[in-house]
């Protein structure tokens, strides 16, 4: 089972992605997120979520080889639609999101993060958005609620990572402890939120969103217009496959050439 869900008796909900080998979601996989994230806010047993996962890393974004060895854009289009609506489902979840992060954390792992309301991870674990590697734009709105503004575009540009220890001293990280300790971490932060009166904590997320200066749905999907243009143009297909080792470009090419 990729997503699971988990409501504890103390009004903790654990969601744990759990895709191997590396969390990279199909498209299917990024729904079933949102749909787990919107059945947990509309709960009123659950006080605050723990989103984390089991496995290597995080998250390492889409599952570029569904993308490659899917004939035409469905498979693009859906994981679009399926990352708007699970990034949306983290920043809209009727009560706090906690991030508990390992390893890896890349493309939309940081758009999930980006969005959460606290964010704790493991000495090992490392941020970064490598999508102009890939022919995509998108999550640069939520690395710009990890880092200031230049960091955020050198990160972007370069597809450089950072580890989580530095970004501890921006304050998007709450704290860094081992990997075996990551767990705790989340859960005791998870038991002072379920701890206070969860109408108040429901009133504060709503409030807080409400005050956030940036739209980030509307953010987001600006930058998803940009994808599909690479898209169209055919390079993204190109820088894909040579990510995932497949020939879509070529076979669309021909498409292409057989058509005239």
């Amino acid at each position: 089972m990729t997503i699971r869900s988990e409501l504890r008796d103390d009004g903790i909900r654990v969601v744990t992605m759990d895709h191997p080998p590396v969390n990279a979601l199909t498209v299917r996989g990024w729904f079933d997120l949102a749909t787990a994230l919107d059945e947990a806010g509309a709960d009123p047993a659950t006080k605050v979520v723990v989103l984390r996962a089991d496995g290597k890393g995080f998250n390492a974004g889409v599952d570029i080889k569904e993308m490659q060895n899917t004939t035409g854009f469905d498979a693009l289009i859906g994981a679009n639609k399926g990352c708007f609506a699970a990034f949306k489902a983290v920043y809209e979840c009727a009560v706090p999101v906690i991030s508990a992060v390992h390893g890896f954390c890349l493309g939309g792992g940081v758009g999930l993060v980006g969005n959460s309301d606290i964010v704790v991870a493991s000495d090992d674990a490392y941020f970064g958005v490598p999508e102009v590697n890939q022919g995509a734009l998108g999550a640069a709105t939520h690395l710009a609620r990890l880092v200031p503004q230049h960091l955020m575009r050198t990160l972007y540009f370069t597809a450089r990572t950072i580890p989580a220890a530095d970004l501890v001293q921006h304050g998007s990280v709450y704290a860094v402890v081992p990997r075996d300790e990551l767990d705790d971490l989340a859960l005791g932060l998870a038991a002072e939120i379920a701890a206070k009166d969860t109408r108040v904590i429901r009133a504060a997320k709503e409030a807080l969103n409400g005050i956030d200066p940036v739209d980030v749905n509307t953010s987001y999907r600006f930058e998803q217009g940009f994808t599909m243009e690479l898209n169209l143009m055919g390079v993204s297909d190109e820088l894909r496959d040579d990510f995932a080792g497949t020939a879509k470009s070529q076979q669309s090419a021909g498409t292409d050439k057989a058509n005239k």
